[in-house]
């Protein structure tokens, strides 16, 4: 049972992310964090603290290491780096939700092995492929059946393609925002984004007062990445597919929609690459109009995936951030009680 409410809950904070990319011109004041189980994790250069609110009320600290899976310097470059900072995002992240889940919900703290996080990464990247990206070939197939589009190398399957995907995006969201897990995630999604950005523009000291009188939105949210991902991909799906088909075409229909699935597979590498540079890129734009055209879809969709906090909520997102900035903070924080766990 807990297994399953871990991949729920993954299923959430897969679109709360938090801050991606930093503005460059403000890289010191860089903090990225994603809402988890009862809780919040906050992310500060290599220093990882996940802030729980446990059943009896008590704030729980736990001070972790974020787990670098690509340290060579080949894999920071631009166009390179999205990626594999998209698959070190997603294990630190199960590793945060494994252990929030286990403070939260049995109340105390266990060894969190590496086959769990394997398991858990495994089984939510194969529901996630499986959702949306086999689920709207299938359906765009049937449409091709019954001649509403064309065949699998034609431009308007792969429009109809990228539109059911959208659809069946929008809709996923709007049925886990209404189980009672997800709703709570979301809030805590919300809190983050107050926080860091009280952070961000100097409020000194940080407070739950002040952190919540800013937007529960953000430019840098996982919710925009994930937008940019789907974009792109129906871009690069509409061009490369035809062609992959023009140069090698099987003649086995079902082989033919195999390759296209595994191609689709293949592409997540360059297409998570160009979607975190895109983020990046606007976190950047001065232009207030080309911003707000570029950022605003995803500021949209951010309203179905953050809720507002209550004060317990944002006490809990200040100790994360607390914790995560460290002798480093550029701004007094103001924190309630907590408990710092042994690592």
């Amino acid at each position: 049972m807990l297994f399953l409410r871990r991949i729920v809950a993954l299923f959430g904070l897969g679109l709360n992310a938090g801050s991606l990319a930093a503005d460059e011109s403000r890289e010191s004041l860089a903090v990225g964090g994603q809402a988890v189980m009862e809780g919040i994790m906050m992310r500060n250069g290599s220093r990882l603290a996940l802030a729980v609110r446990k059943a009896d009320g008590v704030i729980a600290v736990s001070n972790l290491a974020w787990l670098e899976l690509f340290r060579s310097a080949f894999f920071k470059r631009s166009f390179l780096r999205g990626f594999p900072i998209l698959l070190e995002t997603l294990v630190n992240g199960i590793k945060a939700l494994n252990a929030s889940a286990t403070i939260a919900i049995e109340g105390q703290e266990e060894e969190i092995k590496p086959w769990h996080l394997v398991i858990t990464l495994v089984v939510a990247l194969a529901l996630a492929f499986a959702l949306f990206v086999v689920g709207p070939h299938l359906i765009t197939i049937g449409l091709g059946a019954l001649a509403l589009v064309g065949g699998v190398e034609t431009l308007s399957f792969h429009i109809w393609d990228g539109v059911i995907k959208f659809a069946m995006f929008i809709g996923y969201i709007a049925i886990i925002s209404r189980l009672p897990d997800i709703k709570r995630v979301f809030q805590y999604h919300g809190a983050e984004h107050k926080t860091i950005s009280a952070y961000e523009c100097g409020e000194d000291p940080v407070t739950v007062a002040n952190a919540a009188q800013y937007s529960r939105l953000h430019p840098r949210c996982g919710t925009t990445f994930l937008l940019f991902v789907l974009s792109i991909s129906i871009l690069l799906h509409a061009v490369l597919v035809p062609l992959l088909l023009y140069l090698w075409r099987p003649e086995i229909v079902v082989l033919k929609h195999v390759v296209v699935l595994f191609f689709k597979l293949l592409l997540m590498i360059p297409i998570s690459a160009l979607a975190y540079e895109a983020i990046r890129a606007t976190a950047r734009l001065e232009s207030r109009v080309i911003g707000f055209l570029l950022r605003g879809p995803g500021l949209l969709l951010q309203l179905m995936t953050t809720r507002e906090p209550d004060h317990k909520q944002l006490e809990v997102a200040l100790v994360a951030l607390s914790e995560a900035l460290g002798d480093d903070s550029h701004s007094a924080i103001t924190i309630p009680e907590f408990v710092r766990l042994e690592n």
